[in-house]
């Protein structure tokens, strides 16, 4: 089994900072890309940020240079750091990452969510 556990989601006043964090666990040999998707009340779900296995960043214009995302392999943890919040970075955030169980088999997953909620 091999599951995502999301942290660092709450409430923040615009302008202000909060920083997210996803550790990956199970049985894994390898983890892929790993990135992060919010999902707004109405909306579909979009692609925030993702980072390589090699550290390779991309990110949506709407959240480029106030959001950083990092991993850190030796704990299969991605983070990501936001900055300069807007309400419109109001979302649940969710964490995903490509991952290979030592059984060889090939996973895509999701972790469960964690809100983000920006006050104007």
């Amino acid at each position: 089994q091999v599951q995502l556990v999301e942290s660092g989601g709450g409430l923040v006043q615009a302008g202000g900072s909060l920083r997210l964090s996803c550790a990956a666990s199970g049985t894994i040999f390898r983890i892929n890309a790993m990135g992060w998707y919010r999902q707004a009340p109405g909306k579909q779900r979009e692609l925030v940020a993702v980072i390589s296995s090699g550290g390779s960043a991309d990110y949506a214009d709407s959240v480029k240079g106030r959001f950083t995302i990092s991993r850190d392999s030796a704990k299969n943890t991605v983070y990501l750091q936001m900055n300069s919040l807007k309400p419109e970075d109001t979302a649940v955030y969710y964490c995903n990452a490509g991952i290979l169980r030592t059984d060889w088999r090939s996973l895509e997953v999701w972790g469960q969510g964690t809100l983000v909620t920006v006050s104007s």
